[in-house]
């Protein structure tokens, strides 16, 4: 007889280059226990160390995304001054930084509940995909605590100060319209279409260079710091030019034939970028 599945858990699959992270609480619209954290975050920084991933994507089991933190744990797991600052710096923190700093495109597919730390994942991620059934907040305050410093992060990176306090302060919940006009998603299709707008956008992004997204990736997160670029960091930078994958985009262009690039590394890259 098989064991039953654990009541939280991050399901890992990949296939054709893609990596998929299913949230999965089933009865609780895959509220986060400090577990499945623990597993996004392994699965995450694993994710950055397999050549042949080019994409990574996240979404939620059963019809919803995921409805924050599974609130069941908090007398246990956060019922102290010390066990909330360690479940908020060591156990959310290190996955949603994982996530932040992935070298590859990851993409948040979201439909029905998307709330709380479910929101708080889906802004790290470089695209939103919602379904129109993707109801998106994060009302915290009537719970009584405020956002963690390193949670409020992401949110402020993607919405911005006024759609973040509005969130916050009001405790509202948006529709998948409302959300998209504000900035939150990146583009919302029919529940029906969901599937396929995903096969669309991971094709989109098999087409492009792997090195060039990485480094993409980097320097849209380095020009967010106010310090100007110094020459060492530029020279670094530029180095993509002596590249397989340079000279192949360029020479396919030339030749009128779609490129076959081989996602070679750079002296830009860092060994947590291969």
């Amino acid at each position: 007889m098989e064991a039953a599945p654990a009541p939280g858990r991050i399901d890992v699959s990949a296939r054709d280059g893609v990596l998929t992270l299913t949230l999965a609480h089933a009865g609780k619209l895959n509220a986060l226990t400090a577990g499945m954290w623990r597993a996004l975050a392994t699965a995450m920084r694993d994710a950055a160390g397999q050549p042949s991933v080019r994409a990574v994507v996240i979404r939620g089991a059963g019809g919803h995304f995921a409805a924050g933190a599974d609130i069941g744990e908090f007398p246990v797991e956060r019922g102290s001054l010390d066990s909330v600052r360690r479940y908020h710096e060591r156990i959310i923190a290190p996955a949603l930084r994982a996530i932040d700093e992935c070298p590859l495109p990851t993409v948040a597919l979201l439909q029905g509940a998307c709330v709380g730390g479910g929101l708080e994942i889906a802004c790290c991620c470089d695209l939103r995909i919602a379904g129109g059934s993707t109801r998106v907040g994060a009302p915290i305050a009537r719970l009584g605590f405020p956002m963690a410093p390193a949670e409020l992060a992401g949110l402020l990176a993607v919405a911005g100060r006024a759609v973040a306090l509005e969130l916050l302060l009001e405790g509202r919940i948006l529709d998948a319209a409302e959300a998209h006009a504000k900035g939150l998603l990146t583009r919302v299709v029919e529940d029906a279409e969901l599937e396929a707008e995903l096969a669309r956008t991971l094709s989109r992004l098999a087409a492009g260079a792997p090195l060039a997204a990485t480094l993409n990736k980097r320097m849209v997160r380095r020009l967010q710091r106010p310090e100007p670029l110094d020459e060492s960091e530029l020279a670094a930078f530029f180095s993509y030019s002596d590249t397989r994958d340079h000279r192949e985009g360029v020479a396919a262009f030339l030749e009128g034939r779609p490129p076959v690039f081989g996602g070679d590394a750079s002296p830009f890259q860092t060994e947590e970028d291969r």
